[in-house]
C-alpha cells in the first residue's frame, strides 16, 4: 500500500517508514546486514516526481511543413533528434540515480537512529504512522469517475451528465468532467479520495447505499440515494465482491442476539453503532447489458 503510492503523506515520514521496515527486517544498522533494492523500501513514483518534466516540442499544423519534417525524419536530421533523446534519457537516468541514493542514505541515518528497536516495536511503529491516514484498513481501487445521474421519484431520473457533475457534498465538491480518484472499499463506508490528499472527498456509510452493479467487464455503477455514480474501472468484480462480503456482514450485525429476543423487540430497521440510518434495502445487482436512461 505504502509501496504503490496509497499513503499520501510526506517523504519526511516515507523515509521513516523505510527505515523502520529495515529494522524490522535486519535490526540494529550493520554494514553487512542485506539491503533490500531502494524500489521494495520507498515509492518509486516519489524519485520520478522529482526528475524535470519533459519539454514538448510544438506541434506543426501546416501540412507542408509535416510533410517536410516526415522526409528530414529518415536523414541526417532524424538522427541527430534520436542521439539527442538518447543524450537527455541517459541524463534523465543519471539524475534518478542521484536521487535514489540521496534517498537511500537518508533512509540509513534514520535507521541508525532507531538501533536498541526491537521487531515487534518497529512494526508497531510503522502501522501506528500508516494509521494516521484515514483511509487506512480500506481497500483502495484506480477509477474514473465518468458521470452522474440524479434520480427524480421512482423510475429512471435525469441523463448521464458526462460534462458537469453534481457535487456530492457542498464541503467537498468533487467537480466537473471525468476524474482520476481512488474508491476506498471499508468496513464501514466507501469513500472517494483524489490521488495524493489525506482527506476524502466524501464518504458514504453503507446505509446510504441502495444498490450497486455492472454494466460491462470495466463499467460500475454505486446507486447512493438520490444518485447514481458511474466509475470505469478494470477491477468492477473485486469492487462488487468487497462491497458485497461488507454489506452482508453490516445486515449480519443488525440481527439480535438470543438473550435481546426475549428482553426487547429490536428495531428490525436498526443499523449496527457506527453506521448511519440506511434509505432503503440495498441490492446487489448483477451484471447487465445496459442502464435505463
Amino acid at each position: 500500500m505504502v509501496l504503490r503510492g496509497y499513503v499520501p503523506t510526506s517523504e519526511e515520514t516515507l523515509q521513516t517508514l523505510a527505515a523502520l521496515r529495515l529494522q524490522s527486517l535486519n535490526s540494529d544498522f550493520s554494514t553487512h546486514a542485506p539491503f533490500p533494492r531502494l524500489e521494495e523500501l520507498f515509492p518509486p513514483h516519489v524519485l520520478h516526481a522529482r526528475l524535470p518534466a519533459p519539454r514538448h516540442r510544438p506541434s506543426t499544423k501546416c501540412r507542408g511543413a509535416r510533410l517536410r519534417a516526415g522526409l528530414l525524419a529518415g536523414g541526417l536530421w532524424g538522427q541527430a533528434l534520436a542521439k539527442q533523446r538518447a543524450e537527455r534519457d541517459q541524463r534523465l537516468r543519471g539524475r534518478l540515480r542521484e536521487e535514489g541514493a540521496s534517498t537511500m542514505a537518508a533512509i540509513v541515518e534514520k535507521w541508525k537512529l532507531l538501533q536498541g528497536m526491537g521487531r515487534p516495536e518497529a512494526m508497531a511503529a510503522y502501522v501506528a504512522l500508516v494509521r494516521e491516514w484515514p483511509g487506512f484498513g480500506s481497500t483502495l481501487f484506480d477509477v474514473d469517475l465518468r458521470a452522474v445521474r440524479l434520480w427524480q421519484g421512482r423510475g429512471c431520473g435525469q441523463p448521464w451528465q458526462q460534462a458537469a457533475l453534481t457535487p456530492f457534498s457542498p464541503q467537498s465538491p468533487v467537480g466537473a468532467g471525468s476524474q482520476r480518484l481512488w474508491l476506498g472499499v471499508g468496513a464501514k463506508a466507501v469513500s472517494l479520495y483524489k490521488p495524493g490528499e489525506l482527506e476524502p472527498l466524501d464518504s458514504f456509510c453503507y446505509g446510504r447505499i441502495s444498490s450497486f452493479g455492472a454494466s460491462d467487464s470495466s463499467t460500475f455503477r454505486l446507486c447512493v440515494e438520490d444518485r447514481d455514480l458511474l466509475f470505469e474501472t478494470s477491477q468492477v468484480d473485486e469492487i462488487a465482491q468487497l462491497l458485497n462480503t461488507y454489506l452482508v456482514s453490516a445486515g449480519a450485525r443488525r440481527l439480535p442476539q438470543p438473550q435481546e429476543l426475549a428482553t426487547s423487540s429490536p428495531d428490525p430497521t436498526a443499523l449496527p453503532q457506527g453506521l448511519c440510518p440506511t434509505a432503503g434495502p440495498w441490492q446487489h445487482q448483477p451484471p447487465t447489458g445496459s442502464f435505463c436512461s
